[in-house]
């Protein structure tokens, strides 16, 4: 068996290895190190551009912990290379990013059943193969599987933050949306003037993320951040993201400013803060956000981000085991199919590969449970999403326990257990 995979990130490195290790003969084509995206500065595969850090180690009360516990289970490269490397960091994971980055390299480059080529792949490949090509994807190749999604290929600037639920304190808020109309889609957030002064002037004087050179040009041209709209005048979220018009509670009174919260899944564990895109560091968001009284305890399931990052319309374009719906020997892997952050990325990698070997063995593709991580991720990019936005590893996405838990930790570790039980079942399953 045979098969190519493009891009040596995470997503394209896990691919590799997971097929070559069963056996398969596989070509990776990567840009490296002849040449770079804007981000990268490394020759060697599977480069840490943003941190150090690959999250938290915490198995059962952190999400990412648990899919990096998944992806051990399934036998992963990133979190071998990872082992191998780390340095302390407390309770994240964090690892020294050039032997990180040669690690993989060297396990990748000394396998006996990958062949790496040094080459820019401008067209899909017409036989069975993995596209891992990462979130600077550009150029002939980007126009190329423009094409093949028909136009469902986009530049992503921002997104807002995502919280939990049962955090948001209902005594401060209520159900509606505009002009009376009912429905529980939006949850209604107040503020009164002095609250909303004060989160102003917390948002304006907030520490902000500093963007690579080459996102500063083209960042704010579709998605304005919150904090740039604030800085336009103290009263302009008031004719904004925060605008009162129309929202009233069920007794009618009216208010000042008003955050709207949208759902973000279909189970309405998760609500989006509409319209609050923020380049805010991720611990300026917690407290500046908190502000607002509804959400003072919100628990924040992902931060909202800002970069550049190039993503298909998975749900329109893509099974659960990341094979094209219109080309079925042709799988995606990595942040282009909307997964967020290196973990996510990998972990896809992994998956994609494990659907490969079957679709190339002849075998039904096997959707890891969506009691996982990894099969709660496979559905995200699959499920009808009319508003499809990058995810990343949070409880928020696993079906809650068959007994509801009132203790967030408590709850977090039943998630955890049933997770790892069912991810172990899974591999079995495929035989890994």
């Amino acid at each position: 068996m045979k098969i190519d995979v493009v891009g040596a990130g995470l997503a394209g490195c896990e691919a590799a290895y997971c097929l070559a290790e069963r056996g398969v003969q596989v070509t990776l084509y990567d840009i490296k190190p002849k040449a770079f995206t804007p981000a990268h500065t490394d020759g060697n595969y599977g480069e840490l551009v943003c941190s150090n850090s690959l999250k938290s180690k915490d198995i059962y009360g952190n999400a990412c912990g648990l899919l990096k516990q998944e992806m051990r289970v399934l036998g992963s490269l990133t979190m071998e290379a990872a082992a191998a490397n780390e340095v302390p960091a407390g309770g994240a994971l964090a690892v020294e990013r050039g032997g990180f980055a040669k690690f993989i390299t060297e396990k990748i480059k000394s396998h006996k059943n990958i062949k790496t080529v040094c080459v820019e792949i401008k067209k899909v490949p017409e036989g069975p193969c993995i596209i891992a090509t990462g979130p600077l994807t550009g150029g002939a190749l980007a126009e190329d599987i423009k094409g093949i999604c028909g136009g469902g290929l986009h530049f992503y600037d921002a997104s807002a933050p995502i919280v939990s639920r049962e955090s948001i304190d209902f005594e401060k808020c209520f159900y509606g949306d505009r002009y009376g109309k009912g429905g529980d889609d939006y949850i209604n957030c107040p503020l009164d003037k002095e609250c909303y002064e004060i989160f102003v002037r917390e948002l304006l004087s907030a520490e902000r993320v500093i963007l690579h050179d080459f996102e500063k040009g083209e960042i704010f041209e579709s998605c304005m951040p919150v904090e740039v709209m604030a800085s336009r005048g103290f009263d302009s979220l008031r004719f904004a993201m925060l605008k009162p018009v129309g929202l009233r509670d069920a007794a009618g009174n009216r208010f000042y400013a008003v955050l709207q919260l949208r759902k973000e899944n279909a189970g309405g564990t998760a609500y989006n803060l509409v319209g609050f895109q923020t380049n805010l560091k991720f611990g300026e968001q917690k407290r500046v956000f908190s502000l607002i009284p509804a959400l003072a305890k919100a628990e924040f399931l992902r931060y909202g981000v800002m970069h550049r990052n190039t993503y298909i319309n998975s749900p329109e374009n893509l099974n659960a085991d990341f094979s094209l719906k219109s080309r079925s020997a042709v799988f995606f892997a990595g942040q282009i199919t909307g997964v967020e952050g290196y973990v996510e990325s990998a972990a896809s990698g992994i998956l994609a590969a494990v659907h490969a070997y079957n679709r190339l063995s002849g075998k039904p593709a096997v959707i890891p449970p969506a009691t996982t991580v990894c099969g709660a991720l496979s559905r995200h990019i699959s499920s009808p999403n009319a508003d499809f936005q990058p995810m990343n590893a949070n409880f928020g996405i696993l079906p809650p326990p068959e007994q509801p838990l009132r203790d967030k930790k408590q709850r977090y570790a039943r998630l955890a257990e049933r997770a790892l039980k069912d991810i172990g079942e899974f591999k079995r399953e495929i035989n890994i």
